[in-house]
């Protein structure tokens, strides 16, 4: 089990993007391995959001976060009361900003790594989850 931040499910869908080829892969090895990916629930509206911007396509937002809920490997964690004051903890002490915080949380609560391409939210959470890029989740 992981969870995995939106910059890694963006990157899976922008075949533009630099990290495109590396998100597929690490993607398509957990459906292949049966290892649950887990986000907050947030993540579809990030995703949702990015995707049109990036692409210019409004269209393939809505496509995508078709798909990413037919996901078979995806839970989506609800943002209680609970995880939403973890995150503010996690925010002021870790200095986050925007959703970062839900991801390190919900890693942080669930005890298991987080997966980002966010070189600010991966070295900041270092003292509250292990974080990794799937590249580096790979080797």
């Amino acid at each position: 089990m992981h969870v995995v931040d939106a910059s890694v499910w963006i990157s899976r869908f922008v075949p533009t993007d630099v990290h495109y080829q590396s998100s597929h892969k690490w993607l398509g090895n957990q459906v292949a391995l049966n290892d649950v990916v887990v986000s907050p629930a947030i993540l579809l509206a990030e995703v949702g959001g990015a995707i049109p911007i990036r692409t210019g396509n409004s269209e393939l937002g809505m496509i995508v976060v078709g798909l990413m809920q037919r996901f078979p490997n995806v839970r989506l964690v609800p943002v209680d009361a609970s995880l939403a004051a973890l995150s503010a903890q996690l925010a002021v002490t870790l200095r986050l900003l925007g959703a970062d915080p839900l991801y390190v949380a919900t890693a942080h609560r669930l005890g298991v790594p987080l997966i980002t391409w966010d070189r600010e939210q991966r070295d900041r959470s270092v003292t509250s989850v292990t974080a990794f890029t799937p590249e580096e989740s790979l080797r």
